[in-house]
């Protein structure tokens, strides 16, 4: 193979590593953010429905907790409704904390693109820094040289980066064990 020949295969596979890399992490980065989206929605959605539905239950029973403020006697089913006062609201705080629990997952996922972001700048970085290298001297041994030492770091960058990222966000919880989600 003559020398222009290599050298434009270098060039070749480091670009295409170079694109493929950055098209991986930037595929993640859009994933993980749509995740984050649809838990925080989610969330959203169940905190409010049990903050509504307190509000409901502990309205309902106004006018009877009236009545034992102004000192009247109440039914023994009112009795019995305000006496599952409590187990209601309680039953609705539980799940609005589960829905505050996805907080958890949201901060996973949102740590987990900033690394990818930041490995993804500290690749581009690293081609950068091997490209100021080069002059415009170098002969094609040269270059190949560089180019070869250039698409070692970055696949080195890639996995390192690839083994600390987790694929999935964990929660853990007394009432419902573990959660793991994507």
């Amino acid at each position: 193979m003559t020398r222009k020949k290599i050298l434009g295969s270098h060039v070749k596979r480091l670009m295409s590593g170079v694109s493929d890399h950055g098209r991986k992490h930037l595929t993640e980065v859009e994933t993980d953010l749509i995740q984050t989206r649809l838990l925080l929605e989610e969330a959203i959605e169940k905190l409010s429905f049990n903050f509504m539905a307190i509000h409901q239950a502990v309205a309902g029973e106004q006018p009877t907790i009236q009545k034992l403020l102004d000192g009247a006697d109440i039914t023994p089913e009112q009795r019995t409704q305000l006496e599952a006062l409590p187990g209601q609201v309680g039953g609705y705080v539980n799940a609005a904390v589960v829905s505050l629990q996805f907080q958890d997952m949201t901060s996973q996922l949102i740590d987990r693109t900033l690394k990818r972001v930041t490995g993804l700048r500290e690749f581009l970085g690293t081609l950068g820094e091997h490209g100021a290298e080069m002059v415009p001297e170098s002969d094609n041994e040269q270059i190949v040289e560089l180019l070869g030492k250039v698409s070692m770091a970055l696949a080195i960058q890639s996995l390192e980066l690839r083994s600390v990222l987790r694929k999935a966000v964990h929660q853990q919880h007394m009432e419902s064990g573990d959660i793991e989600l994507f």
